[in-house]
């Protein structure tokens, strides 16, 4: 692979859209057909999972530059649910898809170097991850060794900034020396990824900033010049189209934009389920990508794309 970034934005710049379908199995929203098709024990739920990413994957491989599993799905269910997610990530990259691990790591020294190892990098990582979410509320030591490590494995990384949840402000927009903590954190993961730089002009250190706050999404766009964001909060948050047009430089660059629920549980909801129903889920997951793809296209932003 080339570096991250670059192999990023080539992918959105081949599929058009800057749209991340997120991977976040939930047994009781599962399809009726293929839940009913696995016992409910650990061991079926986790082929459940696998088999529902996996057709999630497939019907969405041709749309979209990349995918985000929610590891903490996956993780509840132990050792065959590890595995689930790692099966999901080989698949994903098999269909040509980007794989942006959420699972929120950190630590510092050696820990952190281990969780890095053990899951950052396509071939050198058991879980085969190409990026990673990470906390900085460690320090800029804490974060060294996975940006180390992303530059070894050429993969990715995106940083917690401002994220998207109601309670996240309680810190992140706290004021220490005249800035809020978000502001902080943004410049460290500005001074990373400025010194990762690819031929996009973006570095290997991106940033999560929620759809949910657009106001600090622009502010942090402009104060952000060499970082791609990852952008949560599309959707079932409550975020649309227009949120998120600060994100983009004028190349339609600069962030991918997640939907999970809004798109993998679409055949449970109006007006894909009168449309497809359970028995052409996949269908309802295509079809709602195709809608958010086109919705995103026309607000600003991301047009320059299309």
């Amino acid at each position: 692979m080339p570096h991250f970034t670059d192999a990023l934005a080539a992918a959105v710049i081949a599929r058009r859209t800057p749209v991340c379908v997120g991977l976040d199995p939930r047994w009781d929203q599962l399809p009726a057909p293929l839940a009913a098709a696995h016992v409910d024990s650990t061991a079926g739920r986790a082929a459940a999972y696998l088999e529902f990413c996996r057709g999630v994957i497939d019907a969405v491989a041709e749309l979209v530059p990349a995918v985000k599993p929610q590891s903490a799905f996956f993780e509840e269910l132990g050792p065959p649910g590890v595995a689930a997610l790692v099966e999901t990530i080989c698949h994903a990259q098999k269909r040509g898809l980007l794989v942006i691990l959420d699972a929120k790591r950190n630590d510092i020294g050696s820990t952190a170097e281990a969780y890095a190892r053990g899951m950052l990098g396509r071939d050198a990582a058991p879980w085969h991850a190409d990026a990673l979410t990470v906390s900085p509320y460690l320090g800029e030591d804490s974060l060294t060794p996975f940006v180390e490590v992303a530059q070894e494995r050429v993969a990715g990384l995106f940083v917690l900034v401002k994220t998207s949840n109601p309670g996240g402000g309680l810190l992140q927009d706290l004021v220490a020396d005249g800035q809020p903590v978000y502001r902080h954190a943004a410049a460290l993961v500005e001074r990373l990824s400025a010194a990762t730089v690819g031929e996009c002009g973006y570095g290997l250190v991106g940033a999560v900033a929620g759809a949910t706050y657009p106001a600090q999404l622009a502010e942090l766009r402009a104060a952000m010049p060499h970082t791609w964001f990852l952008v949560p909060g599309y959707g079932s948050q409550g975020a649309g189209a227009a949120d998120v047009a600060g994100a983009f430089d004028d190349r339609g660059l600069g962030a991918v934009v997640n939907n999970s629920r809004g798109l993998i549980f679409a055949a449970r909801r109006s007006p894909y389920a009168e449309r497809f129903g359970d028995a052409r889920w996949q269908d309802a997951v295509a079809e709602a990508t195709r809608d958010m793809i086109a919705e995103i296209g026309a607000e600003g932003g991301a047009r320059a794309l299309r």
